[in-house]
């Protein structure tokens, strides 16, 4: 993969974005960390300048388009046209459809669909100008499976999966690529916070179910966000690869 392409990760600061992250970092890209933890965001990022690696964060709330413009007028004026995005910002939470209540509703599909809409959008100006450019969101089993007490949430990661193909299928003669990751089940903080709060069932009982009997981590998602970003990646667009260990086939 070619290095000193600037990359942007939303979410970029803990779990599967922070995973991301530094694996870009660390091959040697130019990468901007957008993040609301403000904590995880200092103290991650200094941690990848301490190896040398050139970091750029900023505090954004992806479903203000604001914030999105004015970070990215500060990752071109720091770091350079912008070259791939991985649109990985979300929220997850557990309520029965009956429960859902309208503002419920709106809120996740503000960050886990429009937060992407803004994510991409604003970046590809950079990517059609350059004739290159790799897009990829992060969306969920979750949309292809179904999931019980998560309607919202499947429902949002769903219109990642469909506004995906439909971008592949737009920009793919500007030199572009647009696919997407569904992770099943991952190690990572939000994941943690579920099971604390006894809405998510503990890893272990979970990997038995998975024909590869573990979770995923945010290095293997990041693994293959490296191959979708890459060169050799350049004929493959619109395509939804699954990183589950197996938990969903189809």
């Amino acid at each position: 993969m070619t290095a000193n392409r600037v990359v942007v990760v939303t979410g970029g600061a803990s779990g599967i974005g922070l995973g991301v992250s530094q694996m870009f970092a660390r091959k040697g890209h130019p990468v901007a960390m957008l993040d609301v933890q403000d904590e995880a965001l200092e103290r991650e990022s200094a941690a990848l300048r301490q190896e040398g690696a050139t970091v750029l964060a900023r505090r954004v709330d992806v479903t203000d388009r604001d914030q999105i413009d004015a970070a990215y007028a500060d990752i071109r004026r720091e770091l350079g046209p912008i070259a791939i995005v991985v649109a990985n910002a979300g929220i997850s939470e557990s309520i029965r459809f009956l429960d859902v209540s309208a503002a419920t509703w709106q809120r996740m599909i503000d960050i886990n669909l429009t937060g992407v809409f803004n994510t991409v959008q604003a970046a590809l100006a950079d990517m059609t100008e350059a004739g290159w450019g790799r897009v990829i969101t992060i969306s969920s089993q979750a949309a292809q499976s179904g999931a019980a007490d998560r309607a919202h949430y499947a429902a949002a990661k769903g219109g990642v999966i469909g506004l995906t193909r439909a971008l592949a299928r737009e920009f793919a003669a500007n030199g572009i690529t647009v696919n997407t990751i569904p992770p099943s089940v991952v190690a990572t903080p939000m994941a943690e916070r579920g099971i604390a709060a006894g809405t998510f069932p503990p890893l272990e009982v979970i990997s038995q179910h998975i024909p590869i009997p573990r979770p995923g981590t945010p290095a293997d998602i990041a693994a293959a966000c490296e191959y979708l970003a890459s060169d050799g990646a350049s004929y493959v667009t619109g395509q939804v690869l699954g990183v589950n260990g197996g938990m969903f086939i189809g």
